[in-house]
């Protein structure tokens, strides 16, 4: 950098900016905006993830697996997949159709969707119907990316770090209501049977979790009706118009379509490769931990019950708000976004190592005493470091947008890649700790090593991320 140059002047999009070195004070942030985002997301999230404590029991129940436990994680992992498999289908196109008719409409119809389908998923009785209310919220859900999008026209430079760490902390507090949600208040007439004694709940023992992510998805609808304020001005969108000269019969491409191939540059690229590979890990971590919890302990799990599931996957919730409340912005600050993903990545490697441990000392001592607590506690730190690594690719993703009229196509494309990985994740995850188990594979712990050497994949795919954060063009 050219430091000759005044301390005020604003940065070109090849200027490297790194947090410390920023000079321009920090632009205040537009809570109110911002907060109104976040309470999106985490109504989605706590939805989505309330199915996690006890998606297994309910393979189990359906009768699909024919009493073979080991075979449950097969079908829990296509239920899981489904929704990133629909997801990775149509975020791109409801991103980019936010380009043209503004990012509000998208996230009313996206709520809207969501609501009906995890009512669906409630109701279903059959393993067909799960299939089918899981595809339909991937298909009529695609804020996640028209989320980000508004979150990087809401922030610049100075104040992206905090902004993305709110989007992990706002994530963290999914994983802990979502999970502490689905265990506590699945099969209802087993907990409470004086206030559920109405037949429909022995007949939809899984719906009134369901029933209350709806009414919280509904809440958030209205409230974001009447608050949330359009980010893309309509004098920002492209116009699609139609050709009425003879040499142009055809509509015109508006230019986001002419610019998304010349987007798919190093700069672009390689953020969200190294997210989509994150992306792919962290979605395998979060299908194999409750799979892991559930398992038999002969077949090397540690056998809790969905309740049990819940509540240590709300106190890792907690743990992982904690630690990007009080740490991300900060270490950002001290060791860079590069370094920082690293650390969250060699975090990832370390828990595929603590979980064959825990499996070993349950078997050991025959159950779960002091020490299998100690690891599991361990595993809690492992796993908060490690989501740290989302925050930093969604810097570098942000920051590659050559302007912020690109941002929507960059983010849909980040947004389908890591939808893909997503998808894959479950699958991979659970099919493979069902054949470690069924088979023995490296004395059933052949999931483990192969995640592990995954991590180690994209520690060197890490390495191809630019040292330093730019700014991009307004």
């Amino acid at each position: 950098m050219d430091t000759s140059h005044s301390p005020r002047m604003i940065a070109s999009e090849t200027t490297p900016l790194v947090p410390a070195e920023v000079s321009k004070p920090k632009t205040p942030l537009p809570k109110l905006q911002l907060g109104l985002l976040f309470m999106i997301q985490l109504a989605e999230g706590i939805a989505s993830t309330s199915i996690f404590p006890y998606i297994n029991q309910l393979i189990s129940e359906l009768g699909i697996t024919g009493g073979n436990d080991a075979a449950v994680g097969y079908y829990a992992g296509i239920i899981e997949s489904l929704f990133f498999v629909t997801q990775a289908l149509t975020v791109l196109r409801w991103s980019r159709l936010s380009d043209r008719i503004g990012r509000k409409p998208v996230l009313v119809f996206g709520l809207s969707g969501a609501c009906i389908s995890i009512l669906c998923f409630g109701l279903s009785r059959t393993f067909w119907s799960l299939v089918i209310s899981r595809c339909m919220c991937g298909v009529l859900d695609g804020n996640v990316g028209v989320m980000k999008t508004m979150i990087g026209e809401l922030t610049d430079s100075t104040n992206m770090a905090q902004a993305f760490a709110s989007i992990s902390i706002v994530w963290s507090l999914a994983g802990v209501f979502g999970p502490l949600m689905g265990g506590t208040l699945a099969r209802p007439q087993d907990h409470w049977p004086v206030l559920f004694t109405d037949p429909f709940w022995g007949h939809y023992p899984y719906f009134l979790p369901c029933a209350m992510g709806a009414c919280l998805l509904f809440l958030t609808l209205f409230t974001m009706v009447f608050l949330l304020e359009e980010t893309l001005p309509a004098m920002r969108r492209p116009k699609l118009t139609l050709g009425l000269s003879s040499g142009e019969s055809l509509p015109q491409q508006s230019r986001a379509d002419i610019s998304l191939r010349s987007l798919l540059t190093p700069t672009v690229v390689i953020p969200i490769a190294n997210y989509t590979m994150f992306a792919l890990l962290d979605m395998s971590r979060r299908a194999l931990v409750p799979l892991f919890f559930s398992t038999p302990t002969y077949l090397g799990g540690l056998g809790f019950n969905p309740s049990y599931i819940g509540s240590w996957l709300a106190l890792f919730g907690i743990m992982d708000g904690v630690f990007q409340a009080l740490f991300f912005a900060k270490l950002v600050d001290w060791l860079g976004p590069k370094r920082l993903f690293s650390v969250s990545v060699l975090s990832y490697a370390s828990l595929m190592v603590v979980l064959p441990i825990m499996s070993w000392l349950v078997r050991a001592r025959g159950g779960v005493d002091h020490a299998v607590t100690i690891a599991l506690l361990c595993q809690l730190v492992l796993s908060s470091i490690s989501s740290m690594g989302f925050g930093t690719l969604l810097m570098f993703i942000t920051a590659s947008a050559p302007t912020r009229n690109t941002l929507g196509a960059i983010n849909g494309l980040g947004q389908t890649s890591s939808s893909m990985a997503r998808a894959v994740g479950p699958v991979l995850a659970t099919s493979l700790f069902a054949a470690s188990k069924q088979h023995n594979l490296l004395g059933g712990n052949a999931v483990f090593v192969i995640l592990f050497m995954l991590a180690g994949a994209l520690r060197w795919m890490g390495s191809q991320l630019p040292d330093k954060i730019q700014d991009r063009d307004e």
